[in-house]
């Protein structure tokens, strides 16, 4: 077998600090990049759009642009609940396009190293499609998982939150 063909990470990348903020959804934690999340807002009212997929919750005028929101809890096939006090969304830069992500609660940004994350298990939460989990950090008595928001969508879904 030729070693040139399996990739691996420089040390470089496995000790570079990241940070997250950490998110959660039906009792599970979650994190995205830090540089992803443009800003974090209480839910405000939420304009219906017609025709739009069922997880989308409708779209929010911040500050004169017209931001997409979805549901977190949608998305991933959970039970849907009530908003209460702790919900949030979560503004976010998706490839360039600004877009709005409903979720339970926002809990706190964390530091980890690149070599705290580990790859994600074959199985890890219900609903969630696989390829847009980036990993899994395993901390204490925490286990975090950790959102790939470019492989979220498809291009046709990015299209569409565009021409919102």
């Amino acid at each position: 077998m030729n070693d040139a063909l399996v990739p691996v990470k420089s040390d470089e990348s496995r000790d570079k600090l990241i940070q997250l903020v950490s998110f959660n959804l039906d009792q599970e934690e979650y994190g995205v990049d830090v540089l992803k999340v443009r800003e974090i807002i209480r839910m405000p009212n939420v304009t219906r759009v017609p025709n739009t997929p069922q997880y989308v919750d409708g779209v929010i005028n911040l500050r004169g642009k017209v931001i997409p929101i979805i549901s977190m809890r949608k998305k991933f096939g959970l039970m849907e609940v009530d908003n209460d006090k702790q919900t949030r969304i979560m503004v976010m830069d998706v490839e360039g396009e600004l877009m709005g992500f409903i979720v339970d609660a926002v809990s706190e940004v964390i530091r980890i190293s690149g070599s705290e994350i580990q790859p994600s298990p074959a199985v890890v939460a219900s609903g969630i499609d696989q390829e847009c989990i980036a990993g899994v950090i395993n901390q204490a008595e925490r286990l975090l998982v950790l959102l790939d928001l470019e492989k979220m969508f498809s291009g046709d879904e990015r299209r569409l939150f565009a021409s919102m």
